[in-house]
């Protein structure tokens, strides 16, 4: 009887085991007596951790290691939202499931919607040279929403949100300006370096995996050549991939940049057919779990970018 019964909760044991490994990590939860904050992608979680700094709680609502376009809430992430002092988001359609969720919650929701794009120009993507044709996320009206890869843009959302954390938390007004301050002069020097060892190379092209480099290029003077549309899942013709092929060999283009987040299938068969390599460039649109460990952020990845953009353009 206690052999059956040894068995019977070693069998429990590891079927609890087993649920919790694949459940994986356990969900960010708000936390009581700081001012929990909501993001709907990873830049202004990594923006408002940092301006926010002990005051606050952030919860990234994309995991790491997930592609931020297609996610969509769950009940858990609604409820924290919910509850939250602030849910940030960045606008121009990028967050499918915002208008929805905003419009869905209770009158006696205490959070408030900060979208932190508000001041920034943004490109409507029909207007965007060499974009896929067959692209349909380009379609007519809309807008590219990758405001936050050129670092003048991003100290604008920063700022916003910024100004949206002084609102709910008056009383901690000057250690949020101190913090924004600090912030803001990293994004200066940022945007520096990308001006001053960018503008002296000799080639100006790059082609890259997912159309999400527009604002960067326009802020440094390079031509963006994609191979997929704004959303990273949208398919290239074959008309497509014999045209990008042609870019490559027409500009003497020596590398096909992919990302992290999404399948490099199609860019390491492209650099295959075209004779040239591969290499990283990062939309920032989340980060991988082995960048969260390393503790990566928006600016050690932006450089990383730049030191790549650097090696492609020589």
């Amino acid at each position: 009887m206690l052999k059956k019964y040894g068995l019977l909760m070693t069998s429990l044991l590891l079927a609890v085991a087993l649920f919790v490994s694949a459940c994986g990590k356990p969900q960010a939860s708000l936390v009581k007596g700081k001012i929990n904050i909501v993001a709907s992608f990873y830049p202004l979680y990594d923006f408002a951790s940092k301006i926010g700094g002990s005051h606050v709680n952030v919860i990234n609502l994309v995991p790491a290691g997930v592609e931020p376009h297609d996610w969509e809430p769950k009940s858990r992430d609604i409820q924290n939202i919910t509850k939250s002092d602030l849910l940030l988001y960045l606008g121009a359609g990028f967050e499918g499931w915002v208008d929805h969720t905003v419009g869905s919650l209770p009158k006696d929701a205490k959070v408030t919607p900060v979208e932190t794009s508000k001041g920034i120009s943004f490109m409507k993507a029909t207007e965007e040279e060499n974009a896929p044709k067959g692209d349909k996320s380009a379609k007519e009206g809309a807008y590219d929403p990758h405001v936050w890869l050129s670092p003048v843009n991003a100290k604008l959302m920063a700022q916003n949100i910024k100004d949206a954390l002084v609102k709910v938390d008056a009383a901690h007004q000057a250690d949020y300006e101190v913090n924004f301050k600090k912030l803001s002069d990293q994004l200066d020097q940022l945007n520096t370096k990308y001006k001053t060892k960018l503008a002296p190379l000799p080639n100006k092209d790059i082609v890259v995996s997912h159309q999400a480099f527009a604002y960067l290029a326009k802020e440094y003077g390079l031509v963006q050549k994609p191979i997929m549309g704004l959303s990273p899942d949208a398919e290239p013709t074959s008309k497509d991939m014999k045209d990008i092929i042609q870019f490559v060999k027409d500009n003497h283009v020596k590398y096909i940049f992919f990302e992290e987040l999404v399948s490099d299938k199609l860019a390491k068969t492209l650099a295959k057919d075209a004779g040239v390599q591969t290499m990283v460039l990062n939309p920032l649109e989340g980060l991988t779990e082995e960048q969260s460990k390393q503790g990566a952020d928006y600016v050690s990845i932006m450089e990383n970018n730049l030191n790549n953009l650097i090696k492609a353009l020589q």
